[in-house]
């Protein structure tokens, strides 16, 4: 047994392992309480701990070590011991319903873990852990108080039934989908019902007092978090984790239809997002986007028609009076919300919904605002990306005769984008806004889902790049000649030209997604000739020590995407794109483009030789070449190709010197590599000339 001084010792070290501020004191506690963790006879003392009722953290320390015990060595404990312990814990949660929120947690953890580790026991031919709700039948019937246990009870078990964890890495995968596999179709369902019934009386109560106490509020936010937990459940198997929001298809089972098909159960959800506080309402805006996701095939046709009806109904109330969707999170749900819309429902039943064509005004006006509020965080923008790009995708399919009017919105959101990120410069240069180029990984993705949603009516996109790269690189250039590089103005315009650039190039690229014709290829080459005009007189700057990196990053950008849309066999030689080019700067077909690409590569590793992203972007373009341009002996042929081949000193590329940083080695690689493959293809089978190029450069 334990006697009273070493409860008051165990006690103490739980105090200096949480509050005490001298690391080394902590460190020891926390030896010292590993020891008791790890004791054969700390099942008995920690029951003495739970009854301390006056210290939370000596609580936490019986509850977490039962917990490892549990988990350590299942079969330790024998079937009768597990049910005691969790009988043990019911009744204390009963006792004690105003625990610290921490030891709650941590009471109802062990619960599930448990119950789980329990679930394919029997005792006297009965699985006896897994009659879940007759054991917690006086919580979810009870008070207020007692309700939030049992939901937070229930929650927490199906989150551990629905992931393998950690202290499972030794175990069966398939021990645990069949455990998962049991609990879902004895208890999910039960669960998820529930929830809705509790919601439902929760949702009449407060539509009667409007008013809602902490603690109705705390029980309404954990219901809604059952429900998102139930709905998000593992129901086939098919993931390893819940880390990824590609998973967007909830295969709820078919037993589960009569949930989805009445109305007023979707309708509770929209109900408690205009009437609970901003800071829970985006829970219910998380439901609807699991609801929203739901298998296709768990409805007939007119049960989808019906549920996609109300599904936008709701959406469009939303957006009339969007008040609520001030708040972060809210927000964010709503969007994730908006792209699940199209994820799961095709463009031609989308467009025959009741509320289609308010609906999506509402929309595009949603977006267009969010794009100008540059306090919106990027991955709420995803989202509203995702819907537009997957939207305009579809265009080509749609077999309806309702008007998906895409062609009116779709460039208006390209026009926001467009303007909205030419905007923001003067609040980065001037008033210290974050750099959205800072994070050029989601710039890229951003740009990757314009490209789709800049080619719907295409000559109004074309048109606005026109216009404002004109005036942009205009300004540029007079700058350069009456003003310091230095001032914030050249700045301004360095940064919007970037924009530009990055723009021009996404919009090319994004040919290979939609359907074209020469018109649009005519215009790709309106955008690509003043982007090669501009790099022209940034490389006679760059000779002269004026350097812009994100400038010249961009233009390595565009020239990925004109080389993956207008270069190699695939490609019609007689594309107008080439027409233009020749018209404007001599440049009448494919080879000639790739001299002034390789042109640009040269002077990038001439001039920026102390920049690794610069070099290395370059050289991993040089790759590229060297691998993806089919017709790689006309390539090798080039003037360019040959100066690199014949002249690759650390006299013309500072990266090659022996002093380099090591940092460069890498370059270095991809570099020679390059090359490798350029020389073989020169020099076909001639060893005596490999050898001979070797030894050249060997010293």
């Amino acid at each position: 047994m334990c006697d009273e001084q070493e409860l008051v010792q165990l006690e103490t070290l739980c105090k200096k392992l949480y509050e005490s501020s001298d690391s080394d004191e902590r460190k020891q506690a926390e030896s010292a309480l590993l020891m008791f963790s790890n004791s054969l006879d700390c099942l008995p003392k920690c029951q003495l701990l739970l009854e301390r009722r006056d210290s939370a953290f000596a609580q936490l320390l019986a509850a977490t070590t039962l917990t490892k015990l549990i988990t350590r060595n299942p079969t330790g404990l024998s079937v009768d011991q597990r049910l005691d312990i969790r009988n043990y814990i019911l009744n204390y949660l009963a006792s004690n319903p105003k625990l610290a929120p921490f030891v709650l947690q941590a009471l109802v953890t062990l619960f599930a873990r448990i119950t789980k580790v329990g679930w394919v026991d029997m005792k006297n031919d009965q699985f006896v852990f897994r009659d879940i709700i007759p054991h917690i039948s006086h919580f979810v019937g009870g008070t207020v108080e007692y309700c939030n246990i049992g939901v937070q009870l229930i929650s927490t078990l199906v989150i551990e039934m629905n992931q393998p964890n950690a202290h499972e890495a030794n175990r069966s995968i398939f021990r645990h989908r069949k455990i998962a596999s049991s609990f879902r179709d004895k208890n999910l369902y039960e669960f998820f019902q529930l929830a809705q019934g509790l919601l439902k009386s929760a949702l009449e109560e407060l539509k009667k007092n409007k008013i809602l106490y902490d603690d109705e509020q705390t029980l309404i936010s954990n219901l809604l978090k059952l429900i998102i937990n139930c709905l998000s459940f593992d129901f086939i198997g098919a993931s390893s984790d819940d880390s990824s929001d590609d998973l967007t298809c909830v295969q709820i089972p078919t037993n589960w239809r009569p949930a989805f098909l009445d109305m007023n159960n979707l309708k509770i959800y929209f109900d408690l997002f205009h009437l609970l506080p901003a800071n829970i309402s985006s829970l219910s805006l998380s439901c609807l986007v699991q609801l929203a996701s739901v298998r296709r095939s768990l409805f007939t046709n007119t049960e989808r028609v019906n549920f996609l009806n109300n599904l936008i109904s709701g959406i469009r109330i939303i957006l009339e009076n969007p008040t609520k969707l001030s708040e972060p999170s809210a927000y964010h749900e709503f969007c994730r919300l908006l792209a699940r819309l199209k994820i799961n429902y095709q463009l031609g039943e989308l467009v025959k919904a009741d509320d289609y064509a308010k609906t999506l005004e509402l929309i595009a006006n949603f977006t267009i605002t969010s794009l100008r509020m540059w306090s919106v965080a990027s991955n709420s923008i995803h989202y509203l990306l995702t819907l537009w790009q997957k939207l305009v995708t579809s265009v080509p399919y749609v077999k309806a005769t309702e008007p998906h009017l895409l062609e009116r919105f779709a460039p208006e959101v390209t026009r926001a984008y467009i303007t909205s990120r030419l905007e923001m410069v003067n609040e980065v240069v001037m008033n210290g806004l974050e750099d959205p180029f800072d994070e050029i990984g989601m710039v890229q993705q951003q740009l990757e889902q314009l490209s789709t949603i800049a080619r719907c009516e295409y000559e109004n996109t074309c048109s606005i790049l026109v216009n404002l790269f004109d005036q942009a690189a205009k300004t540029y250039q007079d700058l350069m000649q009456t003003m310091p590089q230095s001032c914030a103005e050249v700045e301004i315009q360095e940064n919007r030209l970037t924009w530009l650039v990055y723009i021009i190039g996404a919009a090319i690229g994004g040919r290979v997604f939609l359907n074209s014709n020469d018109e649009q290829d005519h215009m790709d080459g309106e955008l690509a000739f003043r982007v090669l005009q501009l790099m022209n007189f940034t490389d006679i700057r760059l000779a002269r020590g004026g350097f812009c990196k994100k400038l010249d990053l961009a233009i390595l950008s565009f020239f990925e995407q004109f080389r993956k849309t207008y270069i190699g066999d695939q490609v019609q030689k007689t594309s107008t794109v080439y027409k233009r080019l020749s018209d404007v700067l001599g440049l009448s077909e494919e080879t000639m483009v790739l001299s002034v690409f390789i042109r640009k590569i040269i002077t990038n590793l001439k001039y920026w030789g102390n920049d690794e992203d610069i070099v290395t972007k370059t050289l991993q373009i040089l790759n590229d070449l060297s691998i993806g341009y089919s017709s790689v002996r006309k390539l090798v042929q080039l003037e360019e190709i040959q100066f690199i081949l014949n002249n690759h000193t650390a006299e013309h590329f500072p990266f090659l010197s022996n002093s380099f940083d090591i940092k460069y080695m890498k370059c270095r690689t991809i570099f020679y590599t390059s090359l490798g493959r350029l020389f073989m293809i020169d020099s076909g089978e001639d060893e005596d000339n490999l050898i001979g190029y070797v030894e050249k450069y060997a010293q």
